[in-house]
């Protein structure tokens, strides 16, 4: 605490001012707009941040519950029929990571005819 007892906020802002006094004009807009530079990008990532609104997405997970007693046929079966539904769920998988290629390499085309 006992540092915050020799804090005095008038005596700060005049050694800020003593010390820019001492300073070329040229330093100090140069200080200033680095400032304002660095503000600006800081804001620009803020607000960047904040306009991607996620959607809550519930994620419910069923287990199923199964007889002791299966013989290896019944789940063979229930193997294949999990197979078949898989497959849907990874050729769908594939089919938006296709497109989701695509709409990249249209945008690398377009930077590369810019030259970038």
């Amino acid at each position: 605490m006992y540092f915050f007892a020799r804090f005095a906020p008038v005596r700060a802002v005049m050694d800020l001012r003593r010390y820019l006094a001492r300073r070329h004009p040229y330093e100090i807009a140069f200080l200033f707009l680095a400032i304002a530079v660095t503000t600006f990008l800081v804001t620009l990532l803020v607000n960047d941040s904040r306009s991607i609104e996620v959607p809550y997405d519930r994620k419910i997970i069923y287990v199923e519950q199964w007889r002791a007693d299966r013989t290896d046929a019944e789940i063979r079966a229930q193997q294949k029929i999990d197979q078949v539904k898989q497959a849907a769920i990874k050729a769908e998988l594939d089919r938006l990571q296709k497109k989701r290629q695509a709409e990249f390499k249209a945008i690398d085309d377009k930077l590369k005819a810019y030259g970038f």
